[in-house]
């Protein structure tokens, strides 16, 4: 019954010569901007969301009604399909209706002409991404099939009285063939080297031929938007104004570089391409982006565009090799404890699962740990040099791109000099960080700033000699009750050897009273050089050092004994 009214509304439409969405609006209701026909659709529309009739009745009667109009009634109607679009799309809707959709658009995309209905086939294109889920498999082209049947046709043979570089028409136009169809140079080697000989000629005429910036401001872009054509005509005749069109060129260039991005897709076999083959692709591309970005008007802007896009590609590239996983991931549910148990935690075989993960994903770990480029922990030299060079005044680094200004660098040196140089680290109290600094690596007319004192040194020296004396008097002090048995006799020996030159002494003092050599005066001592004083000096330190050492360790001479009680 639907259907039939509506088609009834159609034909009265037609008859009356008015436009179809806009048939049965009065002239006096201002503010109805609605016809019959939409008001149908809507009040089917309600109908189907409340559930009073089937789902999918509001999809047929949009088929219908595409089938009935003109194409200048089509775009019309889409535009209600597009406003309508979110009440469309949901699930209890879209799930009766969703294939009727579908091939209602492909047959609007059959009817429009490719040319001349560009913006409209794109409308009909975006509305079936918006409107299918990314998931949907009649939307993905998963086997990667090229639409082969878009040739380019050109002229074969040159013109008569025509001045043009034919050999270049032809060489230009001939890329064509392999845009439309990027599969064929994987595996033909041949093929491959005729095609980058033709680019080569391309881009060697561009670079020969730039265009300034008053030729790209003479070619509106935006303005050509409005009537833009999908081909571009490949007249011979042209060929000149053409190469002139920076559009041109960017369309070109463009087509070069979705070329290459599909012989570099990931995932794609390296067996299909070879070391030479992948240099050669890296080589092209680059030139390729050089060329966009010196074409007017705003080429460095286009080409950060470009590129943007071509990384996007990559995601849907890779999504559709892993064989179109939905994007929709379900919440986790939270497992509820038993009282009483206890989650057991698990065990890691390196303590944590980061650790863990990244001891597996290493190949080769024992050559990992042994790499020479491996990263480890600076010396202390090769840390503090940066801080070395600043203080160089030759340098002429400002003051405020100073390493001292950072304050992580200053907290890490100051680690590393506790660990690895602890008398360059007690110097930081008195100059502070850079004193720090090794000398070595200081200039010299800054090493002087940070140089210890002569006296700091001559204090430092004594400190260290009276820690040895104190720690030999310890050692003594250790030794000492060990022998002392053996040192009573010692003693007793020692006295009686004094005893005896004090007898010697006696009988040499009554010798000289009683005529005998005379005892030298105070005088006589005085006039002695001060060498006899050094040596004597010098002779009874060893001597007295040669008594303690008999005395500490407990044994005497028999021999030295015997004369002196001799």
């Amino acid at each position: 019954m639907l259907r039939t009214l509506l088609q009834e509304l159609v034909s009265s439409a037609v008859q009356s010569g008015e436009e179809i969405m806009l048939y049965g609006k009065s002239i006096d209701d201002v503010d109805e901007m609605q016809g019959v026909i939409p008001r149908l659709l809507d009040v089917v529309l309600y109908l189907c969301e409340k559930e009073h009739v089937e789902g999918g009745m509001i999809f047929q009667l949009l088929e219908d009604l595409t089938e009935m109009s003109t194409m200048r009634n089509c775009k019309d109607i889409f535009r209600y399909i597009e406003s309508k679009q979110d009440i469309l799309g949901k699930q209890e809707l879209f799930a009766r209706g969703k294939l009727v959709m579908l091939r209602t658009c492909n047959q609007l995309l059959r009817r429009l002409s490719k040319a001349n209905d560009v913006v409209f086939c794109g409308r009909i294109l975006m509305f079936l991404a918006h409107f299918f889920p990314l998931s949907e498999r009649s939307a993905v082209n998963i086997k990667g099939v090229f639409n082969t049947s878009n040739e380019t046709k050109y002229e074969k043979d040159p013109p008569e009285g025509i001045s043009v570089d034919f050999n270049f028409y032809r060489t230009f136009w001939s890329l064509q063939e392999y845009f439309c169809n990027p599969a064929s140079l994987s595996n033909a080697p041949l093929k491959w080297q005729k095609f980058t000989a033709s680019l080569m000629v391309v881009l060697n005429t561009f670079d020969a031929q730039p265009l300034s910036e008053e030729e790209g401001a003479e070619n509106n872009l935006e303005e050509e938007a409005t009537t833009f054509n999908i081909k571009y005509l490949t007249s011979s005749k042209l060929m000149g104004l053409e190469l002139k069109d920076p559009s041109f060129r960017r369309h070109i260039l463009l087509q070069c570089l979705i070329l290459f991005d599909y012989l570099k897709a990931p995932g794609k076999n390296d067996k299909d391409s070879s070391e030479s083959m992948k240099e050669e692709i890296n080589s092209c591309e680059d030139r390729v982006k050089k060329l966009l970005e010196v074409t007017p008007p705003k080429g460095k802007d286009f080409l950060h565009s470009i590129e943007h896009i071509l990384d996007r590609e990559k995601n849907w590239v890779w999504w559709k090799r892993d064989g179109c996983q939905p994007f929709e991931k379900q919440p986790i549910e939270k497992k509820t404890v038993h009282d009483g148990t206890k989650k057991r935690r698990p065990r890691w075989r390196l303590g944590n699962k980061e650790l863990s993960q990244l001891w597996k994903w290493a190949d080769q770990n024992p050559n990992a740990l042994t790499d020479s480029q491996r990263v480890r922990t600076p010396t202390i030299s090769d840390y503090w040099k940066p801080l070395a060079e600043d203080m160089d005044d030759s340098a002429g680094i400002e003051a405020e791109y100073h390493h001292k200004n950072n304050r992580v660098y200053c907290w890490k040196g100051l680690r590393f000099s506790a660990r690895q140089d602890l008398e360059g680290f007690s110097k930081f109290t008195e100059h502070g960080i850079e004193g720090v600094v090794p000398l070595e690596l200081l200039p010299p007319e800054v090493r002087s700033k940070f140089q210890g004192k002569p006296s700091d040194r001559s204090k430092r020296a004594k400190k260290e000699e009276m820690r040895s004396t104190s720690h030999q008097v310890e050692e003594s002090q250790i030794a000492t009750p060990a022998s002392e048995i053996e040192g009573e006799g010692i003693r007793a020996d020692a006295e009686a050897s004094v005893a005896v030159m004090d007898t010697d002494v006696s009988t040499a003092t009554g010798n000289n009273s009683q005529g005998g050599t005379p005892t030298p005066e105070p005088d006589e001592h005085q006039k002695q050089s001060p060498d006899t004083d050094v040596g004597q000096e010098a002779g009874q330190l060893e001597a007295d050092a040669e008594v303690e050492t008999g005395m500490i360790d407990g044994e005497t001479d028999p021999e030295a004994e015997s004369d002196h009680v001799g």
